[in-house]
C-alpha cells in the first residue's frame, strides 16, 4: 500500500477502505508519511469529502492512534459532555458538579482555549493553586471519591488528532464536516465515557454559522458515537449572542458559582439544565426529563451541587474560599461602563464581535503560546430583547489598561438597537438522536 495511491484515489472522488484510512492515520502519526503528502490528502478529503462510513473509519483510527482511558473501575455509567465552543460558554463549570451531585460520575478531560477566552482548564485555574495536570491514577481516584474530576487532556489521547488539527490549521482544511466530527469524537471516545452529550452551537459566535450545517455536524457525530458503541445525543443551541452575561475567565467562574446557587442568567441556567437532564437520562438514573429536572433542581436548592464544585477545587489543590468569597478570584484593575446611545430595545448582540473584543482585552489566545489574562472580560448588563434608556449602562469592560478606545468602539458596534419590542431569541433548537431530531 502506498500513500500516493490513496491520495490519488480520494482526489478522483472514490471511496476509501478501512485499511487505507488506517494506513494513513498510523503512518502520519508515526512520522512515516511526511507533511507534504498528508497536506495533499487533507486537501483531497476537503474537496471530495467523506461518506459516513469513511468518517467512522477515520474516527476509529484516530481513537486507536494512542491511549484509551479505562474508566471501568469507576462504578456507574460515565457520561461525558462536549461543546463545539462559543462566547461565554461556561456550561461545563455548571453541568459537571450539577450532574455529579445528582449521582452521575463525571470523569472529564478538557482542553485550553484558543480563541476568545480560555477553555475550561484555563477558567478553573482562576482558583489559586488549582492543578489541571494530574496523573491518571489521581484523576480516577478523585472520581471514585467524589464523583468528579476535570483534568487536562493527556498528550497521548488521540495523538493523531493533535497532529492532523495542527496541519489542517495551516492548510485551510479545518472547516470540513467529516474532519471536524472525527476530531471532536476521537477525543471524546478515547476519554473512556460510556455515553456522550454534545452541545452543538449555531450562529454568529459558533463555528457553524447556520442551523443546517450545525444539524449536519450533530447528526454525523451522533452516528459516529452510536456506531462505535457509545450512546450519543446532541443538543443544538443558539450562539448568535453570548451565553450568559460574562465573557472572560474568572468572571465566567463567578457566574458559574452564581448559577449553581440558582442565581445565574436564565439562558446559561436553562442550557446547563438541558445538558444535565440528558446526561442523567443517558446514565440510566432517571426515567425521563421530568424526573431528571426535579432531581437537578433539588441538588441546586439543597446546596449539594455547589458543594460538589467545592470538592472538585479542593481535591485538585485549588483555593476553594473563592466559592464563598468571589472577590478572591482574579480581578481587573479598571471597570469601564459602556452606555446606550439611545432609548429602545437590544435587537442583536453580535457574539463574534464580543468574543473578539474579549480577545483584544487579553482574555483569550490568538496563538498557542499566548498568555491569558484571567482577570479581564466583559459583563453584559443587557441582553437581546431587553429595554434600554439612553445613557443606561449596557455593558461593563473589565480591563487592566485604560487606553482601550478601540476596544470600547468595537464592543459598542456589537450592539444593535431598535425602537420595536424584541423577544428573547430561541435558546435550544432541537435534540439530535440516532433515530432522528426532536425540534424544540
Amino acid at each position: 500500500m502506498r500513500i500516493y495511491d490513496i491520495i490519488l484515489k480520494k482526489r478522483e472522488g472514490n471511496i476509501l477502505t478501512k485499511e487505507e484510512i488506517e494506513y494513513f492515520v498510523e503512518g502520519y502519526t508515526q512520522g512515516i508519511i511526511p507533511d507534504y503528502q498528508a497536506s495533499a490528502f487533507m486537501m483531497a478529503l476537503y474537496f471530495q469529502k467523506m461518506n459516513r462510513e469513511e468518517t467512522v473509519f477515520l474516527t476509529k483510527a484516530m481513537v486507536n492512534s494512542g491511549d484509551i482511558l479505562d474508566l471501568s473501575s469507576i462504578k456507574g455509567r460515565k457520561v461525558d459532555k462536549h461543546s463545539t465552543g462559543g462566547v461565554g460558554d461556561t456550561t461545563t463549570l455548571v453541568v459537571a458538579p450539577l450532574v455529579a451531585a445528582a449521582g452521575v460520575p463525571v470523569a472529564k478531560m478538557s482542553g485550553r482555549g484558543l480563541g476568545h477566552t480560555g477553555g475550561t482548564i484555563d477558567k478553573l485555574e482562576s482558583f489559586r493553586g488549582f492543578r489541571a495536570e494530574i496523573s491518571k491514577e489521581e484523576f480516577i481516584r478523585n472520581v471514585k471519591t467524589s464523583k468528579i474530576s476535570i483534568a487536562s487532556q493527556t498528550g497521548n489521547l488521540a495523538p493523531a488528532d493533535k497532529k492532523l488539527y495542527a496541519l489542517r490549521d495551516v492548510t485551510a482544511t479545518v472547516d470540513n464536516l467529516s474532519l471536524i466530527a472525527a476530531s471532536i469524537m476521537s477525543k471524546k471516545l478515547a476519554a473512556g465515557a460510556d455515553a456522550i452529550v454534545l452541545d452543538v452551537k449555531t450562529g454568529r459566535g459558533a463555528f457553524m454559522k447556520n442551523i443546517k450545517d450545525s444539524i449536519d455536524l450533530a447528526r454525523t457525530m451522533v452516528e459516529i458515537g452510536n456506531g462505535l458503541g457509545k450512546e450519543t445525543i446532541a443538543i443544538i443551541s443558539n450562539m448568535d449572542q453570548p451565553l450568559g452575561r460574562t465573557v472572560g475567565n474568572a468572571m465566567e467562574v463567578a457566574e458559574a458559582i452564581n448559577t449553581l446557587k440558582g442565581n445565574g442568567p436564565a439562558d446559561l441556567f436553562e442550557l446547563s439544565m438541558a445538558i444535565a437532564t440528558q446526561m442523567l437520562i443517558l446514565a440510566k438514573l432517571v426515567e425521563g426529563e421530568r424526573e431528571a429536572r426535579e432531581k437537578l433542581e433539588r441538588v441546586i436548592k439543597d446546596g449539594s451541587a455547589l458543594e460538589k464544585f467545592r470538592e472538585l477545587i479542593i481535591a485538585q489543590g485549588g483555593d476553594a474560599r473563592a466559592i464563598k468569597q468571589p472577590e478572591l478570584l482574579p480581578q481587573a484593575k479598571y471597570i469601564i461602563d459602556l452606555k446606550s446611545p439611545q432609548d429602545g430595545f437590544i435587537k442583536e448582540i453580535k457574539a463574534d464581535e464580543v468574543g473578539l473584543t474579549a480577545l483584544m482585552l487579553g482574555a483569550g489566545r490568538d496563538r498557542k503560546d499566548s498568555k491569558i489574562d484571567l482577570e479581564v472580560g466583559i459583563y453584559l448588563c443587557k441582553k437581546v430583547g431587553e429595554e434600554v434608556k439612553k445613557g443606561e449602562v449596557i455593558a461593563k469592560i473589565h480591563s487592566n489598561n485604560k487606553g482601550i478606545e478601540n476596544i470600547i468602539s468595537r464592543l459598542m458596534n456589537s450592539f444593535v438597537f431598535t425602537n420595536d419590542k424584541i423577544y428573547p431569541p430561541k435558546l435550544i433548537y432541537g435534540i439530535v438522536r440516532k433515530d432522528g431530531i426532536e425540534y424544540k
